[in-house]
C-alpha cells in the first residue's frame, strides 16, 4: 500500500512539479468543463431549456479564456443565474491567468537565478524578493480596486445619465467593469456598447479598466510601489520591463487611434456621421478594445478592409505579460523590433533603452511570434474549409479568437458545429499557449558545454 502511494506521489510530481505548465492547462480545462456543465442546467437559460453542449462549451471557454466571442446573445439567452456564472468564469479566468503567469515567472526566476524570487525579478526588477502570498494578494488587490472604482463610475453614470433603476445600474455597471478589467468583452447588450459610443463617461472608464487589466500585474505592482521606493531610497529608475511595456502600449494605442480615425473618417457605417471629437473618442475606444478587450462602440462589420487588417495586427500583438490580455504580448513585439533594428544597423547584439537583450530572450520572442502565426494560419485554413464566408471575415475571427479579443464581424453565431469547435480550440490555445510555451522554454534552458562549427546559410 505504501509502495502504491509512493508511485502515485511520483506520478503527481512528474505531472505537475516537473512540468508546472501542465497545472495551468489542466486547471483551466477543468474550470471550462465545470462551467460547461453548469451552463447546461435549465436554470441557466432564460426560457428554462437546457443549452446544447457546443453552445455551453463555447460560452464557457470564451468566458474562462476571457475572449468574449459568443454564439448566442448573453443578455437575452442566459438567465440571471447564467449571466452570474459567466461573470464568475471570466473573473476566475482573468484572476487565474494573472496569478498563474506570475507564479510561473516565480518558478522560472527561481530556477534560473535565486530560488524563491518573484516573477520577472531576473529581468524586470519589478517585484523583488517575496513569496507566493504576495503575488496572490497583489493580484487580488489590483483586481478588486480597479473593478470597484470603474463599476461605481459606470453605475452612477447609468443611474443619473440614462435613468436606469438603482439595481439595473449597479448590475450593468459592475458586470461591464469586471468584464473590462479582465479583458473579457462580454456585454449584456446585443450591440455591445454602441449605444454609448459618444458618451466618454462610459467609454473612457471601460477603456481605462481594459488598459490596466491588460498591461500586466508586474507593471501595476511596480507603479504602485514606485512612490514608496523613491521616498525610501531616493531611486527614480523604472525597470526595463516597465518602460518597454508602457512605451510600446502607448505607441500602439496612439497609432491604432490615428489610423482608425484616418481609415474610417468618412465611412458612414462607422465614424462618418460623428463630429471630429466624437470620431477621436470612438477611434481611441476601438484601438483600446483591439488590445484584446472585445467591446465595440461602432459596427465592426461595417469597417473597411484596411481597418479590419489594422485591427488584426493590434489583436495579434495584444497586451502586457502576466495580465488579462492575450496575443503574443507587447514585450515580444518590442523585442523583435529591437532585433530588427540591431540587424539593420549591423550591430552584433540587440539592445533597447540602454540594456543588452540576452540571446535566449530573442529566441523565445521569435518562437512565440512564429507559433502564433502558425496557429492563426492553420485555424483560418480549417475555418475556410467549413465556413462559406469571405476570407477577411474568417481571418478576423481567427485572430480575434487567438488573441482572446472577442471582436467579430458578425459571423460567430453563423458558424457550424465544426467551426465552433475550431474556434474553441483556438481560444484555449491563444489564452494559454504563449504562457505555457515561454514557461516550458525557460524551464528547459541549459548551458551547452561545447560549440558546434559555425556556418552561414544564404538568407533572403
Amino acid at each position: 500500500m505504501a509502495g502504491r502511494a509512493a508511485r502515485v506521489a511520483r506520478v503527481w510530481q512528474s505531472l505537475f512539479t516537473a512540468h508546472p505548465a501542465r497545472t495551468v492547462v489542466m486547471g483551466f480545462g477543468s474550470v471550462i468543463l465545470l462551467g460547461t456543465a453548469v451552463l447546461m442546467l435549465p436554470v441557466a437559460t432564460e426560457d428554462g431549456s437546457s443549452a446544447d453542449l457546443v453552445t455551453a462549451l463555447f460560452t464557457s471557454t470564451s468566458a474562462v479564456c476571457v475572449t468574449g466571442l459568443v454564439v448566442v446573445d448573453t443578455g437575452t439567452y442566459w438567465s440571471g443565474f447564467g449571466e452570474g456564472v459567466i461573470l464568475a468564469l471570466f473573473q476566475v479566468g482573468g484572476f487565474g491567468i494573472m496569478t498563474m503567469a506570475s507564479l510561473l515567472g516565480l518558478l522560472i526566476s527561481g530556477k534560473l537565478r535565486l530560488r524563491m524570487q518573484l516573477t520577472a525579478q531576473a529581468e524586470t526588477k519589478s517585484l523583488g524578493i517575496g513569496d507566493v502570498r504576495r503575488v496572490l494578494l497583489g493580484v487580488a488587490g489590483c483586481t478588486l480596486a480597479v473593478e470597484l472604482a470603474v463599476g461605481a463610475a459606470l453605475a452612477l453614470r447609468l443611474r443619473f445619465g440614462y435613468g436606469e433603476s438603482i439595481w439595473d445600474a449597479t448590475y450593468l455597471g459592475f458586470f461591464h467593469a469586471v468584464s473590462a478589467f479582465n479583458n473579457a468583452g462580454f456585454g449584456l447588450h446585443a450591440d455591445s456598447l454602441t449605444k454609448y459610443a459618444l458618451d466618454p463617461w462610459v467609454t473612457l472608464p471601460v477603456a481605462v479598466a481594459v488598459i490596466l487589466g491588460g498591461i500586466g500585474f508586474p507593471v501595476l505592482l511596480e507603479l504602485l510601489r514606485h512612490r514608496n521606493r523613491q521616498r525610501r531610497t531616493g531611486r527614480r529608475g523604472w525597470s526595463l520591463h516597465f518602460r518597454l511595456t508602457v512605451i510600446t502600449t502607448a505607441a500602439l494605442l496612439f497609432a491604432g487611434t490615428a489610423l482608425t480615425c484616418v481609415l474610417e473618417w468618412t465611412n458612414d457605417g462607422t465614424l462618418g456621421g460623428f463630429d471630429w471629437d466624437e470620431k477621436i473618442l470612438a477611434g481611441f475606444f476601438h484601438s483600446a478594445m483591439s488590445r484584446t478587450a472585445g467591446f465595440n462602440s461602432v459596427d465592426v462589420g461595417a469597417m473597411t478592409d484596411a481597418t479590419l487588417l489594422l485591427t488584426c495586427m493590434l489583436m495579434f500583438v495584444g497586451g502586457g505579460s502576466a495580465g488579462t490580455a492575450g496575443g503574443i504580448k507587447v514585450s515580444t513585439f518590442a523585442v523583435l523590433g529591437a532585433a530588427m533594428v540591431a540587424e539593420v544597423r549591423g550591430e552584433p547584439h540587440s539592445g533597447v533603452m540602454g540594456r543588452r537583450l540576452a540571446p535566449h530572450v530573442l529566441r523565445q520572442a521569435l518562437t512565440v511570434a512564429l507559433a502564433g502565426i502558425g496557429f492563426v494560419m492553420t485555424a483560418t485554413l480549417a475555418l475556410l474549409a467549413v465556413v462559406d464566408k469571405p476570407f477577411e471575415q474568417v481571418l478576423f475571427e481567427a485572430v480575434s479568437a487567438f488573441g482572446t479579443v472577442g471582436l467579430s464581424t458578425g459571423i460567430t453565431g453563423d458558424l457550424p458545429t465544426a467551426g465552433r469547435l475550431i474556434v474553441i480550440v483556438l481560444m484555449f490555445v491563444g489564452r494559454l499557449g504563449p504562457v505555457t510555451l515561454v514557461s516550458a522554454l525557460a524551464l528547459r534552458e541549459r548551458t551547452r558545454r561545447y560549440q558546434l562549427p559555425e556556418e552561414r546559410p544564404v538568407i533572403g
